[in-house]
């Protein structure tokens, strides 16, 4: 067996015909797709029954509810793929994509990690339904296949997107790597990206996009942010590089980046209000290098007072300019990469949160 799908699910019976499918669609033969129902009380389990009847590549797993990392732990334990993929039960892929991902790792002498891009389904399922690449789109540039993640760090800097990937599974079982196992979902993604990109000795990518990852709406419920469970994840992370002794810059800095996100949202929803919020922000920033924050000029100036506020470091480093200056970088490669209305609307999004976290 060449490869083998893991789609954990919980009452995800909206979205799971389409998403089942769409894995299908691949040609592959030497292709499992594990399918295990994690106690839904809808329609879930009836329509994986009827994939497995109609696709022998299709298995059903039916199980007590344990959660999102214990369920894919257990497809993982039950793969007998060379490489296992994670593949969410709201969410669908463009014909293919495993085949293609797995003559990479062919051509690749078999790496650790085969990593794709991915597509932004945004505003999905309304009239203004439209798919944006990912943000590491065209920026991951290593200069040579295959390659460390000290070489292309952006991985780890913006969504965890662990879904759009290959793992080989020896690699896996050898590293003892798995999910963390904790009531829900639970942001576990995080700490697995951190263990599987760090310890990875080979990575293989390809800007060639297949997973189409619904985003929330940005008005939605779901779409808020848990403040505590983001920066205990974030600290989650940290605990993992360094437990693997990871010293290189550019990897920190990417980390930073997304800290620094999570405790602008924090500040934003009136973490420095909220005892438990504000305990983990002054363990989030105490934990960051200083003279890394002070020449991160991605940083907006507020974020870096509100640093030096909960730490007592002064990273006066970088000020508006230099922000500014990253600022209209990013505008730039947004209108490149995904054209003028959704820059703007990244502009507008990225304003209100400024303006939440001062307020």
């Amino acid at each position: 067996m060449s490869v083998s799908v893991v789609v954990p699910c919980y009452n995800a019976e909206k979205f799971l015909d389409q998403c089942l499918s769409s894995i299908e669609a691949d040609p592959m033969k030497e292709l499992e797709i594990i399918v295990l129902n994690d106690g839904s009380t809808d329609g879930s389990l009836a329509i994986m029954e009827a994939h497995a009847a109609g696709d022998a590549r299709v298995r059903v797993i039916d199980k007590a509810n344990q959660g999102y990392g214990a369920t894919v732990n257990r497809g993982f334990d039950e793969a007998r793929g060379e490489y296992v993929a994670v593949v969410e039960p709201d969410d669908y892929l463009k014909p293919g994509m495993f085949s293609a991902l797995y003559q990479l790792a062919c051509k690749q002498d078999y790496p650790d990690v085969v990593k794709s891009s991915y597509w932004r389904v945004y505003m999905a399922d309304t009239p203004r339904e439209h798919l944006y690449h990912c943000h590491y789109y065209h920026r991951v540039k290593p200069g040579r296949q295959p390659f460390v993640l000290a070489d292309a760090p952006i991985l780890i800097q913006k969504h965890p997107s662990i879904w759009s990937a290959l793992y080989k599974k020896s690699f896996l079982v050898g590293y003892g790597i798995c999910f963390k196992e904790v009531p829900g979902a639970g942001w576990v993604d995080n700490p697995f990206l951190i263990e599987t990109l760090a310890q990875a000795k080979t990575i293989a990518y390809t800007d060639e996009a297949w997973y189409c990852y619904r985003e929330d709406l940005p008005t939605a419920s779901s779409a808020s942010v848990n403040s505590t469970l983001a920066l205990t994840r974030w600290n989650d992370m940290v605990d993992v590089l360094e437990r693997l002794g990871v010293t290189d810059r550019g990897i920190w800095r990417a980390l930073y980046t997304v800290g620094f996100r999570h405790a602008g949202l924090a500040l934003a929803n009136g973490g420095l209000e909220q005892r438990d919020v504000c305990v983990l922000l002054k363990k989030t920033f105490r934990r960051m290098d200083p003279a890394i924050v002070r020449a991160m000029d991605t940083v907006s100036p507020h974020l870096k007072q509100a640093f030096s506020q909960l730490t007592g470091e002064s990273v006066g480093g970088s000020g508006v300019l230099a922000y500014r200056i990253s600022q209209i970088r990013e505008f730039g490669y947004t209108l490149k990469t995904a054209g003028l209305g959704f820059a703007l609307s990244r502009v507008g999004l990225s304003l209100k949160r400024r303006s939440a976290e001062r307020s």
